[in-house]
Formats: C-alpha cells, sequence, structure tokens
C-alpha cells in the first residue's frame, strides 16, 4: 500500500505537509513567484480567474492578487492587472459567499457573467439531449457549465490579453474531480501538489474568514442535486485524500476508492491520445 500510494504522491507531485509557519509562507511566496514567472514569461500582464465561492478559487485569487500587486512594485507598471470573474448559473445558491470571496480578494477588476442563457442555449439545439434519462442529461449538463465557464474565462483573457488561472489541487486531481476541458482547462495552475487542507490553510494565512476556509467543497454543477458536496461524489473524504496523498494510513476501502478512482480517471490528467 505504502508504495502505491508514495507512486501516485510522485507522479501529482505532492508536497509534503507543512512543519511550521515558516514553511507555510515559503509555500505562499514560492507560488506568488510563480505566477509572477508564468505572467513575465509569457508577455502578458493580465490574470484572469472565475471565483465560485469555494477554498479553491478563494486561494488561488489571493495568490493572484498578491502576484500582481508585487509586479507593480517590482516594475513600477499599472498594466499588470488581476480580474475576477463570477460565473453563476442562473441565481447560485450559495451567492453571499462568492461574493464574500471576491470582497475578500479585493481584486483589481471585478467581472460577472451569467453562463444560464449559453448553457440553455446549448441544450436547446443539442438534439442528443433528447430523451436522456433525467439523471444521465443532468450530468452531462453540468459537465457543459464548466466548459461554458472556462470559454466565458478565455473570451475575457482573449479581450485582455491575459492568462486564465486555474485551481487544480492534488486532492482533485488524485480524484479526477474536474471537468475535462472545462475547469481542468487553464494556462497555469498555481495550487498543483497541494492537499486540500494545505489549500486551506494559505487560505487561512492569506486572512480568508473561516466561513469560507470550512466551507463544504461542491461543484454544483448538477440541478437535480444543488450543493451536493463533493465528498458524496467521491465516496471518501478529504481527510482520507489527503492522508492517501501524504503517505498517512487510510483504511482499506478509502485505499481502494483512491486507487481504482485515480486510475479511471487518468486519461482526465493526459494529453489527448494520438497515434
Amino acid at each position: 500500500m505504502k508504495d502505491r500510494q508514495a507512486a501516485i504522491a510522485r507522479e501529482l507531485n505532492v508536497q509534503p505537509p507543512f512543519q511550521s509557519d515558516a514553511e507555510l509562507q515559503a509555500e505562499i511566496q514560492r507560488r506568488v513567484r510563480f505566477i509572477q514567472d508564468c505572467l513575465k514569461g509569457s508577455g502578458m500582464k493580465t490574470l484572469v480567474l472565475g471565483i465560485s465561492g469555494g477554498v479553491d478559487s478563494l486561494t488561488a485569487g489571493m495568490l493572484c492578487q498578491r502576484a500582481v500587486e508585487g509586479l507593480r512594485t517590482e516594475t513600477g507598471s499599472p498594466d499588470y492587472r488581476f480580474l475576477a470573474v463570477r460565473l453563476p448559473y442562473n441565481v447560485q445558491g450559495d451567492e453571499q459567499d462568492a461574493q464574500d470571496s471576491v470582497d475578500c480578494i479585493a481584486p483589481d477588476e471585478r467581472h460577472t457573467v451569467n453562463i444560464g442563457p449559453a448553457v440553455q442555449a446549448l441544450a436547446a439545439e443539442t438534439q442528443a439531449l433528447e430523451g436522456l434519462a433525467p439523471a444521465t442529461r443532468d450530468f452531462a449538463l453540468g459537465n457543459t457549465k464548466a466548459r461554458i465557464r472556462m470559454v466565458a474565462q478565455y473570451t475575457i483573457a482573449n479581450a485582455r490579453a491575459g492568462l486564465v488561472v486555474g485551481t487544480d489541487h492534488a486532492a482533485e486531481a488524485v480524484m479526477g474531480f474536474f471537468t475535462k476541458f472545462g475547469d481542468g482547462a487553464c494556462d497555469l495552475a498555481p495550487l498543483t501538489g497541494l492537499v486540500k487542507n494545505q489549500v486551506r490553510s494559505i487560505a487561512r494565512s492569506l486572512g480568508a474568514p473561516e466561513h469560507l476556509v470550512e466551507k463544504v467543497p461542491t461543484a454544483d454543477l448538477e440541478d437535480l442535486a444543488p450543493g451536493k458536496p463533493d465528498e458524496h461524489s467521491h465516496g471518501v473524504t478529504y481527510k482520507e485524500i489527503d492522508a492517501f496523498l501524504h503517505g498517512q494510513d487510510v483504511g482499506q476501502e478509502a485505499f481502494d476508492i483512491i486507487v481504482r478512482t485515480f486510475e479511471k480517471t487518468r486519461h482526465k490528467r493526459a494529453l489527448p491520445t494520438a497515434p
């Protein structure tokens, strides 16, 4: 079991647990510099990120805002900007958390794109959705929501000559818990290699309010199960996933679920198959 855990952790570049506040602060600075290096290397000066109301986008947004503020100080150029984008599907159930997240980040710019009309228009034109069982149709359109959100972010990024920031981290990557070419699409992913508790620790250290740091994670993509917790979809808890990735003991059932899901979702973490 330990060998398999270690191999998966290496593949996902999992970072070891923070042993002190100094290590936590060093990791924050390393990831801020990573974002800055991505911008400077691209020749662009704008970052775009969708803010959902969850701790992942909150943490990534706080790192992004810190990165562009640092670049403005370092270069003397006011052109470095971070754009926080709200992407509700009509009316979002936890809209207040999303607004609290944006307020906490205090981004240079706030944008809102309601993806509801686009998703509904696409559904109306898609003959393949006709006659599907309600749960199957709902699942398909859930992934469509994630992809339309990324289309919106890239539209804004293209208009502003910017980069799109992703929020994937190791605890989601191991479970393949993202939509392929949806929230899995981005130009840079500054949370890569972190487990869920590390993401929370960074958010807390950066001053995020506790109700957002400890908020129950949800992708919230299915109309038939609004606000469904991620852990209900996983069949394991984030505490168990974090422990697995850090080489700690987990129960046999949790171990089997994580390994099985990791293998089943391998295609999501790979480039398109080619001859």
